[in-house]
């Protein structure tokens, strides 16, 4: 049965997009079966496994409005191993399509509910804001992946995520739990980075959570989605793709 990972944070510009492609992408390259999600209007996980979304039939738009099957929406990528449920700017409409609905909270976990014994590891791609998109995200997951950037704002941003989880899993999702916090942006050389690291280890509630495996600042992991390919295919050998490949490590041996 597939492990559901709705890779969140609310805060923009933290690396979730890069998370999610990249973590997708090692999992697969370990030899799980993977279903990467986007769910983020902007399609940028979409574009980042190389798929072009403006010339895309069918998408995940489709899905939540009941409009298509998953196998239908479900594409191939460049990553043995793993298929795309791919978003692009219609996915907005169905915020405002979706309102009306009867259980609109709980339209992905229903598509899910079929899905769950085709994958090892569904991973969503939220987008940077609480909507119902999100929403949806989180009460289809079993677990929330936090991607953190090491700067300073961003406990303030952690602490209002923390509150909305908790929030979902009294109203919407029992079982929903943190599946830990990831390090992005870690720059050794700066001494805010150590101190964020630090200050979020420290706190009681969250620092627990907290992955060892952090992900380096590194120019080959902003180069890759414009060539539309993970790290690990674009420079297999930088510290960028090392790093997703220690998490996924560190992902999989959790889970045991």
């Amino acid at each position: 049965m597939s492990r559901i990972i709705a890779v969140a944070n609310q805060k923009g510009g933290v690396g979730k997009t890069t998370t999610h492609v990249n973590l997708a992408t090692c999992l697969a390259q370990a030899g799980k079966r993977v279903l990467a999600a986007d769910i983020d209007p902007q399609g940028n996980a979409t574009s980042g496994f190389g798929v072009d979304k403006n010339s895309l039939q069918r998408t995940i738009y489709n899905l939540l409005l009941d409009d298509a099957y998953l196998e239908q929406v479900a594409v191939e990528t460049c990553v043995e191993g793993l298929k795309l449920l791919p978003a692009n700017v219609h996915l907005a409409g169905a915020e405002i399509e979706l309102l009306d609905q009867p259980r609109r909270e709980y339209r992905l976990r229903e598509v899910f509910n079929h899905a769950k014994y085709l994958f090892d590891y569904i991973l969503i791609d939220c987008p940077p804001s609480l909507n119902i998109l999100t929403l949806n995200a989180m009460c289809a997951a079993d677990t929330v992946l936090v991607p953190i950037q090491c700067e300073y704002y961003a406990m303030e941003g952690l602490s209002q995520l923390l509150y909305t989880i908790e929030l979902i899993k009294k109203k919407l999702n029992p079982r929903l739990a943190i599946e830990g916090l990831v390090f992005t942006m870690f720059d050794a050389r700066t001494n805010l980075s150590t101190q964020v690291v630090d200050e979020i280890k420290k706190h009681p509630e969250i620092g627990v959570h907290a992955f060892t495996t952090m992900i380096p600042r590194n120019i080959r992991l902003s180069e890759a989605p414009s060539h539309g390919l993970p790290i690990t295919l674009y420079e297999p050998k930088s510290k960028g793709a090392e790093a997703y490949e220690e998490l996924a490590q560190e992902l999989i041996r959790k889970a045991k």
